[in-house]
């Protein structure tokens, strides 16, 4: 066997080991301390969910809050377009505009 491949495989074995410490760890983390799929919202000083909770905002709101806070790292303006579009359902829905 080749070095190369022996140190693909030896890459990957410890890559592997790794990610099944991290899953081990994750399970010791409250829901607010872990983030699924990312770390868009994780450098934040306080994160969306817990001031919408707090502020008791609705669905559309909290939406608004969630994208512009995300949107420099995530989705760029998509995330933008989105918080717009959450605006004006709550336009619609809230005053029938």
């Amino acid at each position: 066997m080749s070095d190369l491949v022996h140190e693909r495989d030896l890459e990957r074995n410890v890559s592997e080991m790794l990610s099944e410490d991290l899953q081990k760890l994750n399970r010791f983390k409250t829901a607010m301390q872990r983030q699924e799929g990312g770390l868009h919202y994780k450098f934040l000083p306080i994160q969306p969910i817990e001031f919408c909770q707090k502020n008791h905002l609705n669905y559309c709101e909290s939406n608004v809050i969630k994208y512009v806070c995300r949107h420099r790292n995530k989705n760029g303006a998509e995330d933008i377009r989105k918080a717009i579009h959450n605006l004006e359902l709550l336009l619609d829905l809230e005053y029938g505009e």
